[in-house]
């Protein structure tokens, strides 16, 4: 198993830190390529001019990596919202279909569609919070719903934020093809943990940023879109995605047609310098530990957390059911919301997440941050 990776990271040993749902701390060889970046970017003549470029395929390489796509298929994006965005303007739904939604998913992969709708002509459908945690099964019954209007497309997330369900993606894209729709996967709270192969899954779309579980900075995602899509019209128009736009040509606009993959979808003004290249040291190192070993020791901190907590008055998804990167509790009439304060007092940092408590460990965490939060909780609960 993987051992635990504290030491690559800037945690004293009395934060006890469970939270990388929300974000994630940043390793001290990212620490350290921040810093130097800034020195490069307050001396900018230092910079040769393939140095932007490198930097640009650094990351693909590294993003397209992490779910086994080739890199011409993985733009550069600021956020997923953008993202998303931009491939509700490259793909078309057709009028009178439904575009399945999750109750409570994040913003970006739900309100873009709730925009497009009237004008579109399509429906949204919300499915909602399956109250025994079975988000696949609730998605599958959505999908083949008899006597609905057909499906056209499901943007959901591979793993929901709140309660930690994990959707079996392979199961819900053959029902959709079944279908003839279309799948766009957020992948925000699995990428780099949960493996995901789009050679083999074939998505229309595949989302995620890396300031979570890719221990990188804000600001940074990548947008995989399958090559049956890469002749759209991108969110932006920017040199970049042009075949011959070049300021270094004696004409400038020497040929406007857009270039033959997914670099036509990349962000204008992409040269993060400090960034980017942060956003690719995370990525590496999560793709040389491996999905598999990663997924394998945050399960085992999972299981451990919920073992510890069984005999209290606590309700967790079922093993089957959950990723095993997050443990969501639930208490009879919710999570106090002191409770996390309490907590976070005592340096034991967790979230609170619609009335359950989100424990997300990550890589850096170990056996002794897992069994100090068993015995806070132990404490808390057993007094009220």
């Amino acid at each position: 198993m993987l051992p635990s990776q504290r030491d690559l990271f800037e945690i004293p040993r009395d934060v006890c830190y469970l939270n990388s749902a929300s974000y994630s701390p940043l390793p001290r060889r990212t620490l350290e390529a921040g810093r130097a970046a800034v020195g490069r970017k307050g001396q900018p003549w230092t910079l040769d001019a393939g140095f932007a470029g490198r930097q640009h395929e650094r990351a693909r390489a590294a993003a397209a990596r992490l779910i086994n796509a080739d890199a011409s298929d993985v733009a550069l994006i600021p956020a997923i919202s953008y993202g998303v965005a931009t491939v509700a303007k490259v793909l078309t739904i057709a009028r009178g279909r439904r575009v399945i939604v999750l109750e409570n998913d994040h913003a970006s992969p739900v309100l873009e569609w709730h925009a497009r709708a009237e004008a579109q002509g399509f429906v949204v459908e919300t499915i909602r919070q399956p109250s025994d945690g079975d988000w696949t099964s609730a998605v599958l019954a959505a999908i083949d719903r008899s006597g609905a209007p057909p499906v056209g497309l499901a943007s959901i997330s591979s793993v929901h934020w709140s309660d930690g369900g994990m959707i079996d993606v392979d199961k819900v894209q053959a029902a959709l093809r079944r279908h003839g729709a279309m799948f766009v996967i957020d992948a925000t709270q699995s990428a780099g943990v949960v493996a995901m192969d789009v050679t083999r899954l074939d998505p229309d779309a595949v989302l995620f940023p890396t300031y979570k579980w890719l221990i990188g900075p804000y600001g940074r995602a990548f947008l995989y879109i399958a090559r049956r899509h890469q002749n759209g019209v991108p969110l932006e128009q920017t040199s970049a995605g042009r075949r011959n736009v070049n300021s270094e040509n004696p004409v400038y606009f020497g040929d406007l047609a857009y270039v033959d993959n997914a670099r036509r979808y990349d962000m204008g003004e992409r040269d993060h310098f400090i960034s980017l290249e942060m956003a690719s040291i995370g990525m590496e190192m999560m793709g040389d530990w491996g999905a598999a070993q990663v997924s394998e020791r945050l399960a085992m901190l999972t299981r451990r957390i919920a073992d510890g907590v069984g005999d209290l008055r606590v309700s967790v998804l079922e093993p089957r059911l959950r990723a095993p990167h997050l443990l969501s509790l639930g208490v009879a009439g919710g999570v106090p919301k002191e409770l996390i304060g309490r907590l976070a007092a005592q340096n034991i940092h967790v979230a609170l997440r619609l009335g359950r408590m989100r424990i997300s460990p990550h890589v850096f965490n170990d056996e002794a941050d897992a069994d100090r939060l068993i015995a806070a909780l132990r404490e808390a609960l057993r007094h009220g």
